[in-house]
Formats: structure tokens, sequence, C-alpha cells
């Protein structure tokens, strides 16, 4: 198993001027430690359980594009982007830019969005959950479509019309930026990621939760013909371990997970600067989860 780092604070002690050096020391801190990916959130405002709408929090894609210009190998992207953020052609412009700038390292994380209090608070429509769903289909349709050079043309879906799906430059990535998909919804959410996402991630409680998961994914996939084993797996670990006096109980922790085939357990610390636990968490981490099979 790989590491991945999930930036989620942006609370650092010197406040807003100093966030900007703590991002780049995060990202040299991420390559030397040979973390495999880096994220951050895409919410408008800091989640309630993670100090709420007062605390600071950055925008996800502005974010992303001074990561790539600080770094070189380290995969980059959104954990997850809210489809109801941003009209999907804008979001594909958005997520190409990305790739482009990275030269090939742009994932395009989405799911279908969560938290009403930032929507309201900016004014942003928030439809109803099923609705919700709808709409992540045809972004991911629209994507797809507009990463394809052969097909300019329009798109008309119940949501979304766009009379022209052009996309110059294109990606770097071939054939397109990776799209992974976030969450665990066994009838929608999962079946999406079957037919139509090159990874997942998954926030699973135990390794019983992540086995049954990935069971109704490999369902899905021989449902529309997807070859299962040639989508990523990524999960997040949510115990209380991810510190650097709780290393051996982290292990252990992960050691459970072994064999379900996950590429990247992703950490998140719980910290405003995340720069220092790279260093003395993450990077140990490295090394020893890649012993694990």
């Amino acid at each position: 198993m790989r590491v991945g780092v999930h930036i989620n604070r942006f609370n650092h002690s010197g406040g807003g001027p100093a966030i900007g050096a703590e991002l780049a020391a995060a990202g040299a801190a991420a390559e030397a430690a040979g973390v495999a990916w880096l994220s951050v959130m895409d919410h408008y405002f800091q989640m309630e359980f993670n100090g709420g709408a007062e605390d600071d929090m950055l925008e996800a894609y502005t974010t992303l594009g001074f990561l790539a210009g600080v770094t070189s190998t380290v995969q980059l992207g959104a954990l997850v982007t809210g489809v109801t953020y941003r009209h999907p052609g804008l979001l594909a412009k958005i997520a190409t830019t990305l790739d482009v700038v990275s030269g090939g390292r742009g994932t395009l994380g989405i799911g279908a969005a969560w938290y009403d209090r930032e929507h309201h608070g900016l004014g942003v429509p928030y439809p109803p959950l099923a609705e919700r769903f709808e709409r992540l289909e045809e972004t991911l349709r629209i994507c797809l479509q507009m990463w394809d050079p052969g097909n300019n043309g329009p798109f008309e879906g119940e949501h979304y019309r766009l009379a022209e799906t052009l996309c110059v430059p294109a990606p770097v990535s071939s054939p397109h930026p990776e799209i992974m998909i976030g969450g665990t919804g066994e009838k929608k959410t999962l079946r999406l990621v079957a037919q139509y996402a090159d990874a997942c991630n998954l926030i699973v409680a135990s390794p019983d939760e992540l086995r049954h998961k990935l069971g109704v994914l490999r369902g899905h996939c021989d449902a529309v013909g997807r070859d299962y084993d040639a989508i990523r797996k990524t999960t997040v670990y949510v115990g209380e371990a991810a510190t650097e006096e709780k290393l051996d109980a982290f292990l252990h922790d992960m050691s459970g997970y072994a064999g379900f085939g996950i590429d990247t357990v992703i950490l998140g610390p719980r910290v405003g600067e995340p720069a220092g636990w790279i260093e003395r968490f993450a990077a140990p981490a490295v090394e020893r989860l890649a012993e694990l099979d």
C-alpha cells in the first residue's frame, strides 16, 4: 500500500500570510517522504466537525494549482469535488488545466456533494439528493466527452446543455485525467464507479465493511462488463492512530486491510501545519506500509 496525504486544515498559527509557505513546505515534505497522493478538500466553508465555518478554508483548485507549481511527482486532486459547486463544462476545463500545468498529475475527484450550509451560505443551489446524483452522472459524461478529441459537439442532458464541448489544450494524461469517485453508496455511487471511474475512494470503519463494499463494486462491474481490477482502490484512514507516537498502532489497524487490493491509504493530518506532521509520521509510514501485502 502507498500513502496519500489529505490536507484538510488551514488554521496555521501564523494566520493567512503563513499558509502559502506552509503548503509549499508540505509539498516538499510529501515528495521527500515518497508520498504518492496529495489532496485538499473541496469546500467553501470548513466543516463543522473540523473547526467550523469560521475556521480557515481555501478554494480547492486554486490550492491544487499552487501545489502543482511546488511539486513534481505527487499525484494531485480534490477529495472530493462537490458536483454542485461548478458547472460541469467549467469543471472539466479546471481539471484539464490542473493536469496540464502539473505535467499529467491531476485527478478529478468528484462526488454528489452534501454540505448544505455552505451552499445556502454562498447562494449556491442545493438540489435534492436524487437530482444531485443525476447531475453527477451527467457531469461525468460531459467530462469524458470534453476529453474526447473526436467529439466537440453538443451535449444534451436533463440538467445540462452544452453547445460545444471544446477543451483545448487537451489533457496531458492519456487518455484523460484520472476520474476518482468518492463515496460508498451501494445503489448509485458504486454503480457510477463501475461505469465511469478510474479510481474510487472509500471511507469505511472496518475491514469487514471494506470487504462488503468491494464486493458490491465487483457486482456492479460484472453488471456493466467492467474490469474490476482496472479500478484503483483508495481508502481514507479514519482511526485515531495517525500520530508519530502511535505508528505501530496505525500499522496494526492497516494490517487488516492488506489483501484487499487497496492501492493507497490516505491520511489526514488534523493540524494546520502539515509539513512537520508529514516528516514525523507520513515518512516512516510510507516505508512500513510498503511491507504490507
